[in-house]
């Protein structure tokens, strides 16, 4: 059987040749240009992939996806630069690898993103691949992101009252000026067009009374300059948990905006998603597909949008960086009770609304399919609240920031652990701030990070304590103390110190070893170095 499917698939894989020049459709637009009553802008029939289409042969190995989708005539309105949002001017190319986007503005200075529906992943291949079948490959596989989920998403958020953006699908004409020099990578093509939350002029009630929009490379490095600056970690969970419910696996920092908000002492960023490309993905329905998403497999983050959530594991592996950052204080308790809000927001009448908002050819396809699996996802919240729980809080992260700050753990006789974080006093005006105070449970957590980052830190050690957590410390670029007093029962030292030649002083104690390393950059606290 196994060589039976490996000739097979070699020989499908041949029959690929090479990368296509004429992959993509010509033109979307398949009916006439109409303008209806009374409405504000012209109407066209168009087809989001019509290249989609494939035979028994082809699904049965790579995936039905959502094909008839993207091949199914809708009716969408006419791009008009000169009305929509009150008239619009373009500003600049963006775009990642695979989109072609263009940021609009209107006369008020509020933005939107124009961006592509269909997708061309051949960037993202090594340069020797991409005149390859593989480019093909990974074009096809574009099937499986459903062409018109981000209607639903809004729909939901908006009765989930998590922040979302309100998307509008359109057509952009082949004789269709004024995009700028780019506008023929713009005509005859469907586009997803959307306000952007980016910058101040992008604030507006909805979003209460926030100072500013940031992107999270400026969150990132005002969190971790001092303790003033801090997550909304609740509503960060929430919109998390809100993503495995909707299926949208790709949640990486780069889908994130985070609104400022000034609370007493404190500066607060709440999370503002974006780019719900992935939500409903369907994916693993081919042979090869299934085989490469299993959890033991190399796209197991690739997960498909089913009635049943299984390996939550893999909704959290693109989003690890961020969410060791900026869920490490939510407890058990609140993962569920933030579930059981969920479940009271989306109720049946926001789920049938929401999934209604389809285009109506789209919602014969597949909107019936999407409500009865987001019906059984919603029932299954609670416990996916406790297994996002569980994979989180199994290697925690405990950041200091580039003040001084005091580090305290205390090993508790039944194996538990408290950690304690306070900002130091900068003079004698100035009063140590607590800033981080949570015990972890040894049944759920294996490892405690704790990083120091720069300026001088103290680590005190204390307690005694019956099959312990293992405590990692990366001093950072500064001078730091670090004082193991404590001690826990069973196999192995369970607190580790990571030097380099920054220098640390150490009063070892009988748990403590020490680790040399070269690498600054794992206490720098950069992206390569975790």
């Amino acid at each position: 059987m196994r060589k039976l499917l490996t000739i097979s698939l070699s020989v499908l894989l041949m029959s690929y040749g090479c990368a296509r020049k004429d992959y993509f459709q010509d033109s979307a637009l398949v009916g006439p240009v109409e303008q209806e009553k009374n409405a504000k802008w012209d109407s066209a029939t168009v087809v989001a992939g019509k290249h989609y289409e494939r035979g028994f042969l082809h699904t049965f190995f790579w995936g039905k996806h959502y094909r008839k989708v993207w091949a199914q005539p809708v009716t969408l309105p006419v791009f008009d630069i000169s009305k929509m949002h009150g008239g619009l001017s373009p500003e600049k190319m963006g775009g990642g690898f695979q989109t072609t986007s263009l940021t609009l503005e209107n006369e008020q200075g509020k933005q939107y993103a124009l961006r592509s529906v269909d997708k061309d992943p051949q960037e993202i291949l090594p340069k020797g691949l991409r005149k390859t079948f593989i480019t093909n490959l990974l074009r096809d596989q574009t099937s499986a992101a459903h062409p018109y989920g981000a209607l639903v998403v809004s729909g939901l958020a908006g009765g989930a009252k998590v922040p979302h953006s309100h998307p509008r699908y359109v057509y952009i004409p082949k004789d269709q000026k004024g995009l700028g020099k780019s506008s023929a990578e713009f005509q005859d093509r469907v586009f997803l067009l959307e306000e952007k939350y980016e910058g101040k002029a992008a604030i507006t009630g909805y979003l209460g009374n926030a100072k500013n929009l940031v992107d999270s490379k400026d969150f990132l490095e005002k969190r971790f300059s001092e303790h003033s600056h801090q997550p909304d970690q609740l509503s960060f969970a929430k919109a998390r948990l809100f993503d495995v419910f909707i299926g949208d696996w790709d949640r990486h920092e780069g889908q994130w905006q985070w609104a400022v908000y000034d609370t007493s002492n404190v500066t607060t960023y709440s999370p503002v998603p974006k780019d719900r490309d992935q939500a409903f993905f369907k994916f693993d329905d081919g042979l090869v597909p299934w085989l490469f998403s299993r959890p033991w497999a190399p796209l197991k983050k690739m997960k498909t949008f089913h009635h049943k959530v299984a390996f939550t594991k893999g909704y959290l592996q693109n989003a690890r960086f961020i969410d060791e950052r900026c869920l490490n204080e939510v407890t058990l308790e609140q993962w569920e009770q933030l579930a059981m809000q969920l479940q009271t927001q989306l109720t049946d009448s926001v789920i049938n609304a929401s999934v209604e908002m389809l285009p109506t050819p789209a919602y014969k396809l597949t909107g019936e399919e999407i409500k009865r699996k987001l019906l059984s996802r919603r029932e299954q919240l609670p416990a996916i609240a406790r297994d996002m729980y569980r994979h989180l809080s199994k290697h925690v992260l405990v950041p200091g920031t580039d003040k001084k700050e005091k580090f305290i753990v205390q090993r508790l006789a039944n194996g538990d652990t408290r950690v304690l974080v306070s900002q130091l006093a900068g003079d004698e005006k100035e009063r140590n701030l607590l800033v981080f105070d949570r015990i972890f449970k040894k049944t759920d957590t294996k490892s405690i990070s704790l990083y120091g980052l720069a300026d001088e830190d103290e680590f005190i050690l204390t307690g005694k304590g019956q099959k312990g957590i293992k405590v990692n410390i990366y001093g950072g670029m500064g001078e730091d103390d670090v004082k193991d007093d404590s001690s826990v029962n069973g196999w192995g030292r369970k607190t580790r110190v990571y030097d380099t030649k920054q220098g640390i002083e150490i009063e070892k104690g009988k748990e403590t070893k020490i680790k040399k390393t070269r690498d600054v950059r794992i206490h720098a606290f950069d992206r390569e170095g975790l």
